[in-house]
């Protein structure tokens, strides 16, 4: 089983939705994100942990070191359902190949479908395809 199909399989029959995974190419460290209806706390951290680094064991996963952690208030958006879900809240969002001369924009997430996302920047709408977004997170409301 490939690992993002174990981490998923592993973490959502936990109750818990697997919103990220970072596996850097040096260090041999491992970080999940995690998320649950009305949030993540300490425990729910440690708990993941506990039981994934047993199943990473048995199937012997190699890996140094596993964080686990909440995807924090400036969490990453990761492809359309995430947009959908955060439909108007503000977003950082990059793009590949500049549109309209650009690539770094904030704006509201308005909606998203069909492998295009509906940005909201000052006053106009931006329609931007996914599969040019190389990054975007949210802007949390402090």
């Amino acid at each position: 089983m490939e690992l993002n199909e174990l981490l998923e399989a592993t973490v959502s029959g936990m109750g818990y939705e697997l919103t990220g995974i970072e596996r850097p190419a040096r260090g041999g460290l491992l970080r999940i994100y995690i998320d649950k209806p009305g949030g993540v706390a300490v425990d729910d951290c440690a708990t993941v942990s506990h039981q994934v680094s047993r199943v990473l064991a048995v199937e012997r996963v190699d890996y140094e070191r596993l964080e686990v952690s909440s995807p924090g208030l400036d969490r990453l958006l990761r492809g359309e359902r995430d947009f959908t879900r955060f439909a108007g809240q503000r977003a950082r969002v990059r793009v590949r190949l500049p549109v309209d001369g650009q690539r770094n924009f904030v704006g509201v997430v308005r909606e998203a479908g069909a492998g295009r996302v509906q940005l909201e920047v000052e006053g106009r709408v931006l329609s931007l395809e996914l599969g040019n977004v190389e990054t975007a997170r949210l802007v949390p409301n402090l």
